[in-house]
């Protein structure tokens, strides 16, 4: 029977990968990979890693049997694939996961602010009933900027499209399922600034995407627009935020990322214990200054979070593992 070792298991995963293999002999242990334990799993055919697994050359030389590695993530650069490919070892990921759990928080921010949930529910509470103060405004017939068209993205603008919103869509690339639609428009990202009453980002971060709502930029955006970002946090300058809200370029804004967080490669880290022996996130968002403004709302990262999205991973894996057993490997990299 084929040995198949997953490392850097968290507790809540472990249950279901089991059940997923029950026909497989399987071995689960929350250590990393390493040189120093890579003795005891020697005669492992597959293994599957989380992003704390460093897989280089040392390490695949000392395992002669190893034919598969999966990723746990959509990142691999913690492993030599190329290594890999002259020892014909066939590597995969997770390329997607959650792209309409980020979607539909997207949305929750988006309603949250333009109708002005949680001032209304805090009145609730304190027994005030009284309307004042908590006028929204409808989404229906506004103009949605959607900047990156991946999986999110796309999600995204369809979603806006079924609230009745006219999209447009700053992108690399053109989706030409999206294009389809008479009410999405594929726009440089000025006229998406100009023109958007709501602007979402969904890109990776790079160097290139870098503070791409900037000072420099921040006061091409409609007045009165509201921003939203559940990407990256480095995607936008906080001054620039703060200047566009202080300046009433925009009206509100819904962050699910901040500037100030640890790096962050996998939003899944987040879910571990590895990650918070070396981020302290409490104390590094603590004093910041968006926290107190009543025209934010800030949620902790938490877009990805979904019983759905999580599940994925770990069903993506699992059926990585079966099709690579069956001779047919998938999401191979």
């Amino acid at each position: 029977m084929d040995k198949i070792v997953f490392f850097d298991v968290e507790p809540w995963e472990e249950e279901h990968l089991k059940n997923a293999l029950s026909g497989s002999e399987v071995t689960f242990t929350t250590e990393k990979l390493t040189e120093e334990n890579v003795s005891n799993f020697i005669d492992a055919k597959v293994i599957s890693t989380f992003i704390y697994s460093t897989i280089d050359k040392a390490l695949l030389d000392k395992l002669p049997n190893l034919k598969f590695i999966t990723t746990r993530s959509m990142g691999f650069d913690h492993i030599d694939t190329q290594y890999c490919k002259q020892k014909g070892i066939t590597v995969s990921n997770v390329p997607t996961y959650g792209s309409y759990t980020v979607a539909e928080h997207t949305f929750a921010l988006i309603l949250a602010i333009t109708r002005k949930l949680l001032p209304a529910i805090a009145k609730a509470k304190k027994g005030d009933f009284t309307p004042e103060g908590l006028e929204g405004f409808d989404i229906h017939g506004k103009t949605l900027g959607v900047v990156g068209a991946g999986h999110i993205g796309g999600n995204v603008a369809k979603i806006g499209r079924a609230f009745g919103m006219n999209v447009l869509v700053f992108s690399r690339h053109v989706d030409e399922e999206l294009a389809k639609d008479p009410g999405i428009k594929f726009v440089d990202l000025d006229t998406l600034l100009s023109s958007s009453d709501i602007i979402t980002l969904h890109l990776p971060f790079t160097k290139e995407t870098e503070h791409l709502i900037n000072m420099g930029n921040i006061g091409k955006i409609k007045k009165g627009a509201v921003l939203i970002n559940t990407a990256r946090g480095a995607l936008v300058e906080t001054q620039a935020i703060l200047q566009g809200l202080e300046k009433g370029i925009l009206q509100g804004a819904g962050l699910d990322v901040l500037e100030e967080e640890c790096d962050l490669r996998e939003e899944k880290e987040l879910l571990t214990a590895e990650f918070f022996k070396t981020c302290d996130i409490k104390t590094d968002l603590l004093n910041h200054v968006l926290l107190t403004r009543d025209d934010v709302i800030i949620t902790p990262h938490n877009a990805f979070n979904s019983k759905e999205a999580l599940e994925q991973i770990n069903d993506t894996t699992v059926s990585n593992i079966k099709a690579f057993l069956s001779g047919t490997p998938q999401n191979t990299v």
